[in-house]
């Protein structure tokens, strides 16, 4: 592998099972058989990408007590009851506020229908997981906890699938909780909706930001030796084409400043990075910001998304769209084209390799159109197919909200200065997607990801406790 991913905190799965004890010396047969679909469950789980502590089989509300604390001290990122029978809200509801955690309600029927001509009372409450949902739900909603449900039979794929987007909602709110954002430079000048109270990232997520000098990357930049800097020549000629306008100069100054932030993000345990520096005249600082390109690509490929204009909203959405295996690029809108009705999107600088059509190319730029230095960038084409936008928006009171728009993308001409470049379908009119989508209180940037993810956004938002805008 030539990019060595990202390791990250594993995502934990909280689960326990659980149906009314009085049952079971009145129907001997009932509890085995929930306990094998407890098993069931449980083997499902483990096969999934995250760690899984399994709370057991709770029969009454002193087991359930029981199981809460040992969920409490595995500190999930989610935590999954499963009502096997009816049982009763006193034995899940302390699950729910001891660990502070959300809760996915699942319950699953042995089989797709019960068999009523040979069915007695025993056979029929192993099918009655969905009679206590109702009340669960109140109980939930009395007690300010968030509900969320899925209901379905044991082995029915589609109840699985929306049960996997809770678990990928998971890998967004494990990585955002642990996540270290660094956040080097300054905020481009004039750019209003990119500055971030840096406290809101910690309060909303949990996430930490970590505040970088240029200075920092300098430091490491000049250690870097002729050797590393050939070493990561011949990397980026084996992941990218170089076209003839590429400065060899321009290219080995690229490669250096690529190996010093891998040091960075190594020595500051970061998990994305958003940077700016206007710089004068030449000036190192400004040849910093100018050379970050190739080296930022590199690792939002990696998935440590890095991103140019003090981006901070925006690598915490390319961050979200990455853990959940979508890949996510730097976006913005390019130009509107009403004859084939596509919005054509992109950015200059740094994109992740995922998302696109053909080897990448890196492409030699005398100037940077709005910015200092000159140098080597990125240029791709979006591969064609579903993709989704997520951004990070901000709303007046200081909330967050995620805001998701799905789209299409199709094939036609592309710029070719340099920009990842893509022509997206919304299904509508150009002009009137941009004027919703710019209501939404998105901002500049945003994460361009493959495949349609908006229910998996949606879940995502509500485990983090933001709002979600769907456009």
């Amino acid at each position: 592998m030539l990019l060595e991913p990202k390791t990250r905190r594993k995502t934990r799965i909280g689960l326990v099972a659980g149906g009314l004890g009085t049952y079971w010396p009145q129907f001997p047969a009932l509890l085995p058989q929930l306990q094998e679909s407890a098993r069931y469950v449980s083997a499902r789980f483990q096969e999934m990408d995250a760690e899984v502590t399994d709370a057991g089989f709770v029969s009454d509300a002193q087991e359930g007590a029981i199981a809460a604390e040992k969920l409490r001290q595995a500190d999930c990122d989610l935590i999954v009851m499963f009502l096997a029978t009816y049982l009763t809200a006193s034995m899940v509801l302390p699950i729910a506020q001891r660990s502070n955690t959300p809760i996915l309600v699942i319950d699953l029927q042995p089989t797709e229908k019960m068999d009523h001509a040979s069915f007695d009372t025993g056979a029929w409450l192993a099918y009655c997981g969905q009679c206590p949902v109702p009340e669960v739900g109140n109980t939930f909603r009395r007690a300010g906890i968030p509900f969320r449900s899925v209901s379905g039979w044991l082995r029915q794929e589609s109840a699985w699938e929306r049960i996997g987007t809770w678990i990928r909602a998971a890998h967004v709110r494990a990585a955002l909780r642990h996540a270290r954002h660094g956040l080097m430079g300054h905020v481009y000048p004039g750019m209003l909706d990119v500055s971030t109270d840096l406290t809101l990232l910690p309060v909303t997520f949990g996430s930490h930001v970590e505040v970088l000098e240029f200075d920092d990357l300098r430091e490491r930049v000049l250690a870097v030796s002729p050797s590393q800097v050939t070493e990561r020549m011949e990397l980026a000629r084996k992941i990218f084409t170089l076209d003839d306008t590429v400065q060899q100069d321009d290219f080995a100054w690229g490669a250096q400043v690529s190996v010093g932030l891998d040091q960075l993000v190594e020595d500051f345990a970061l998990d994305s990075i958003a940077y700016y520096h206007r710089g004068l005249a030449g000036e190192q600082h400004e040849r910093l910001g100018a050379g970050m390109i190739l080296g930022a690509s590199l690792l939002t490929a990696r998935g440590i998304p890095t991103t140019g204009e003090y981006e901070l909203r925006t690598t915490v959405a390319q961050l979200a769209t990455q853990v959940v295996g979508a890949g996510g690029s730097f976006c913005e809108i390019q130009a509107l084209n009403f004859e084939d009705q596509v919005v054509e999107m992109g950015h200059d600088g740094p994109a992740h390799l995922a998302v696109s059509a053909r080897d990448p190319l890196l492409r030699g730029l005398g100037v940077y159109h709005g910015k200092r230095g000159w140098g080597v960038s990125v240029e791709f084409d979006v591969r064609e197919g579903p993709v989704t936008l997520l951004g990070l928006g901000q709303d007046r009171d200081g909330s967050l909200m995620f805001v998701a728009s799905e789209g299409t993308v199709v094939p036609g001409p592309l710029l070719a200065i340099g920009n990842t470049t893509s022509r997206v379908s919304f299904g509508r009119d150009p002009g009137e997607w941009v004027d919703e989508w710019s209501a939404s209180g998105v901002g500049h940037h945003w994460s361009l990801s493959l495949g349609h993810r908006a229910a998996d956004y949606r879940a995502a938002a509500s485990l983090l406790g933001i709002g979600f805008i769907s456009v």
